[in-house]
């Protein structure tokens, strides 16, 4: 495990240290009172039971030592959670949004990337949003994770210390592909960073049905290169002949604008077989010119 990843890494490392051996010790201290109890007060050696009297400097003792170690427990707790609370002043916004199965991260300009890149040394505050369910953003090299939640603000922030590529994981049951929600932070000096972003194409470069598919979350359960999700995938798919199950019987149709607009709309009426029905209908959520946009997208992914 990377150390000192970010500002946050050393003040979580030295309070789940000192918990863990607080831990340790009693867990050594009661095993080995344990097992000099079952040897020295066997039935063997104390065929008959006698009532022991009440000890009061043991009981104030035990009650004492006990609330003293939680208090410390409490206290290096606080003083490590406390500051990831407080934004500097000058921390870069970066918006991200989770949605089944995906993270995508949204700079000034509506610029968006699918990995978040940061610049080393600068304090980076992310608003967490979902389109969805509820996520976790977890950062295990950086100690950081917070809940995504539907219609909730949150956020979190963290200054890099480390240059290089850390693990982004969903720690929030979310689903079928919870476990593929996967996604990186990487860690650049402020010149790479500039010259990156401003390579990153805005939403004026970016295709209509691109932009629609991305906004509605469609990429977690349909990728665009071909790989296999949760259901088919939209490269190729246009015109193609797919065995579907309809009310029941099975029967092959080809994937044309009428297929496309029923399947968005009454996504469980032609189902192609192999796959679940997991998907919600859109109805209401993407219109008819939209679905257009889509269709015109999709032609595209030859």
């Amino acid at each position: 495990m990377y150390e000192g990843a970010s500002n946050f890494s050393e003040g979580v490392d030295f309070t789940f240290k000192f918990i863990y051996a607080i831990c340790l010790v009693f867990f050594v201290a009661i095993t080995a009172t344990m097992i000099w109890f079952v040897i020295r007060y066997n039935k063997k050696r104390h065929p008959k039971a006698i009532q022991i009297k009440d000890n009061t400097a043991l009981e104030i003792t035990w009650t004492i030592i006990p609330f003293i170690l939680v208090l410390l427990m409490f206290y290096y707790g606080y003083i490590n959670f406390a500051p990831e609370r407080n934004v500097p002043a000058n921390a870069m916004p970066v918006t991200v949004i989770a949605k089944m199965w995906t993270w995508s991260f949204r700079y000034e300009g509506n610029k968006e990337a699918d990995t978040l890149v940061v610049p080393l040394y600068k304090p980076v505050k992310l608003n967490l949003t979902s389109l969805d369910v509820v996520h976790s953003l977890y950062i295990p090299a950086f100690r950081i994770k917070e809940d995504v939640v539907p219609g909730k603000n949150n956020y979190m922030w963290f200054i890099p210390q480390q240059p290089g590529i850390f693990n982004i994981v969903c720690t929030e049951y979310c689903g079928l592909r919870h476990s593929y929600m996967e996604s990186a932070v990487k860690v650049v000096s402020e010149a790479e960073f500039a010259t990156w972003l401003h390579s990153l194409p805005g939403p004026e470069n970016i295709p209509e049905g691109l932009a629609i598919i991305r906004k509605n979350a469609c990429t977690g359960c349909h990728s665009l290169d071909g790989s296999k999700l949760v259901s088919v995938s939209f490269k190729g798919l246009f015109g193609k002949t797919e065995q579907v199950t309809t009310n029941g019987k099975e029967k092959q149709v080809t994937v044309d604008d009428q297929y496309i607009m029923t399947s968005i709309y009454d996504p469980a009426k032609d189902l192609v077989v192999g796959y679940p029905n997991v998907m919600k209908s859109y109805k209401g959520i993407i219109s008819v010119d939209e679905v257009k946009a889509i269709i015109e997208y999709m032609k595209t992914l030859k």
